[in-house]
């Protein structure tokens, strides 16, 4: 790969790219797994709540902080995409992604401590 070709890489507005498709990837793993959840919720009572009892666990309360994050990245970022095809281009795009992850790090850190 070139040096011109591989530049853009390291350009934050790429990397905003990067973490938006791969925070859709992380929550389509996380969406089946919910609906099982909703199932177990379904079949029994009893079946949800022993499941519930999992969520207790630190290493589920951290899997959920990770959730989150990725529900907020993904959030800003389609509307960071939304901004980009419907208005006119804006000096400040870097300092919006930027801002962006710093929002989703924000609610997912108020999420950790609600749940904590």
């Amino acid at each position: 790969m070139s040096v011109s070709r591989r530049a853009y890489r390291y350009n934050m507005l790429w990397n905003a790219a990067l973490i938006h498709r791969l925070s859709g990837v992380g929550l389509v793993v996380f969406l089946p797994l919910h609906f099982l959840v909703l199932g177990l919720a379904i079949q029994s009572a009893g079946r949800l709540d022993g499941f519930l009892q999992l969520t207790q666990m630190p290493l589920v309360k951290l899997a959920e902080f990770i959730l989150v994050f990725l529900l907020v990245v993904h959030l800003l970022g389609g509307a960071r995409l939304l901004v980009l095809e419907l208005l006119p281009w804006l000096d400040g795009q870097k300092w919006l992604a930027a801002a962006a992850t710093g929002i989703a790090a924000i609610a997912a850190l108020i999420f950790l401590i609600r749940v904590l």
